[in-house]
C-alpha cells in the first residue's frame, strides 16, 4: 500500500483534484470564514456613508486576471446599490473596460439601478497619471462623454459632480500597480480618500499604504471577497472561491502528509 502510494499516477491526483473542486460545490458547503480588519475597515467606511453619496470604482485589472477582482467589484456594488450610494466607474487599463462594462450591468440589472441616474460607466482614457490629475481639476475635462458616448452633460447623475471633491471613495480594484499612481496624484495631490482591491500575489505590497492610513480598507483576493459578502450577508462567486481554494489546499496537505508518512515507513522497512 505504501509503496502504491508513493508512486501514485498523477492522474489519480489529477482527479482527486477535480473531486475536491466538484463535491463542496454540489453540496454547497461552506467553511467558517472571519472577517479580516482590512476588510471591515472598508465595508463600514462604505457602510457609514449617507444615502446619494458617489464612490467612483476603477476596474484596473485585465482579463488574464479578472476572477479575483470581479467577485470584489459586484459584493461591492451590491452594498453600494443597496444603500442608494451612486456608482462611478472607469478603467485605467484598455483590456478592462468590456469587464467593466459586463459586471455593472449585470449588478445593476440584478439590483435594479439605472444607468445615468444611479451609476455610469466612464470607460477609458490613456495616459494614466494625466486621467488621474486631469479628473482632480474636471472630470469632463478627461471623459467629456460616458461609454455608450452620451455626453456628461446630458448624464443626471453627473450633474453635481465636477471632480473629485464630490467623490466621497476611489476604489481601485487592481492587478497591478495602479494604485501606487491613485494614492500619489489623487489621494496625495487632492486629499480623495482610496480604497483597494487586488489580487493576492500583489497584497503584501499595500499593508504599508494601510499603516499610512492612505488606504481606508482593502480586500485580497477571493478571501477580501468572500469576506465582503459575508458582510453583506449575500454569498457570491467569492465564497465559492474561497471554499474551492480551501478544499483544494487541504487536498494537497493531505496528501503531503501521507506521502511523507508513507516514505519514512517505507525507509524504515527497507532498513529493518
Amino acid at each position: 500500500m505504501f509503496e502504491k502510494l508513493l508512486n501514485m499516477n498523477r492522474q489519480i491526483v489529477f482527479i482527486l483534484v477535480v473531486l475536491a473542486v466538484i463535491i463542496p460545490m454540489l453540496l454547497n458547503i461552506r467553511l467558517p470564514l472571519a472577517v479580516s480588519e482590512p476588510t471591515q475597515k472598508l465595508y463600514d467606511y462604505i457602510d457609514e456613508l449617507p444615502s446619494e453619496s458617489t464612490i467612483m470604482i476603477a476596474f484596473d485589472y485585465g482579463p488574464s486576471s479578472f476572477a479575483e477582482p470581479e467577485p470584489m467589484a459586484e459584493a461591492v456594488m451590491k452594498h453600494c446599490f443597496d444603500k442608494g450610494i451612486k456608482v462611478v466607474g472607469l478603467t485605467l487599463d484598455p483590456e478592462a473596460v468590456t469587464l467593466a462594462d459586463n459586471v455593472m450591468q449585470k449588478i445593476a440589472e440584478e439590483k435594479g439601478a439605472i444607468n445615468g441616474i444611479d451609476y455610469v460607466l466612464l470607460g477609458y482614457r490613456e495616459g494614466p497619471i494625466q486621467v488621474i490629475l486631469g479628473m482632480g481639476v474636471e472630470i469632463a475635462s478627461v471623459f467629456e462623454s460616458d461609454y455608450t458616448g452620451t455626453p456628461l452633460s446630458d448624464i443626471p447623475m453627473m450633474a453635481d459632480i465636477t471632480n473629485y471633491d464630490q467623490i466621497d471613495l476611489l476604489l481601485d480594484l487592481a492587478a497591478g500597480t495602479s494604485i501606487d499612481a491613485w494614492i500619489t496624484f489623487a489621494n496625495t495631490k487632492y486629499g480623495l480618500k482610496i480604497g483597494a482591491g487586488v489580487t493576492g500575489v500583489i497584497v503584501s505590497e499595500m499593508y504599508p499604504y494601510l499603516q499610512t492610513g492612505q488606504l481606508v480598507g482593502l480586500l485580497s483576493g477571493f478571501l477580501g471577497a468572500a469576506e465582503y459578502e459575508k458582510l453583506i450577508d449575500t454569498p457570491g462567486k467569492g465564497i465559492a472561491g474561497i471554499n474551492t481554494v480551501s478544499f483544494v489546499h487541504l487536498l494537497v496537505v493531505g496528501l503531503v502528509v501521507l506521502g511523507n508518512i508513507a516514505f519514512f515507513i517505507q525507509q524504515r522497512k527497507e532498513q529493518g
